[in-house]
C-alpha cells in the first residue's frame, strides 16, 4: 500500500473555491480502481488549513491517479488560490487499522 499526504494553506477568502474544486473530482476519484480511501479535511482551528489523505493499492495506482485528466484540471484551479507551496509526502504503510 502506498499513502499520500497533501496539505494545502488557501489564501484567506479562497477556501470555498478550494472546497468547491475538490468536491468536484471526488466523484471521479472514487471510480479510480487502485484508489483505496480518499480524504479531504479541513482544520477546525484554522479554515485555510487542509489535508487530504490517499491510500493507494500499489505505486502504479497512485501514479494513474495523478496522471488523470481531472486532477490537472483541479491544480489548474488551485494553485492559484493557495497562500503557500502545497506540501506533498509519500508513505509506505506499516500497519493499518480500517474499521
Amino acid at each position: 500500500m502506498v499513502s499520500i499526504i497533501a496539505t494545502l494553506k488557501a489564501q484567506s477568502g479562497q477556501e470555498d473555491k478550494l472546497k468547491e474544486a475538490f468536491l468536484a473530482v471526488l466523484p471521479k476519484v472514487e471510480q479510480e480502481e487502485g484508489t483505496l480511501a480518499y480524504s479531504f479535511l479541513q482544520s477546525q482551528a484554522d479554515p485555510t488549513l487542509f489535508m487530504v489523505y490517499e491510500r493507494y493499492k500499489d505505486m502504479e495506482a497512485c501514479m494513474a491517479h495523478g496522471a488523470t485528466p481531472y486532477l490537472a484540471e483541479m491544480f489548474e484551479v488551485i494553485l492559484p488560490l493557495l497562500g503557500k507551496e502545497l506540501e506533498v509526502e509519500i508513505f509506505d504503510e506499516v500497519q493499518a487499522i480500517i474499521k
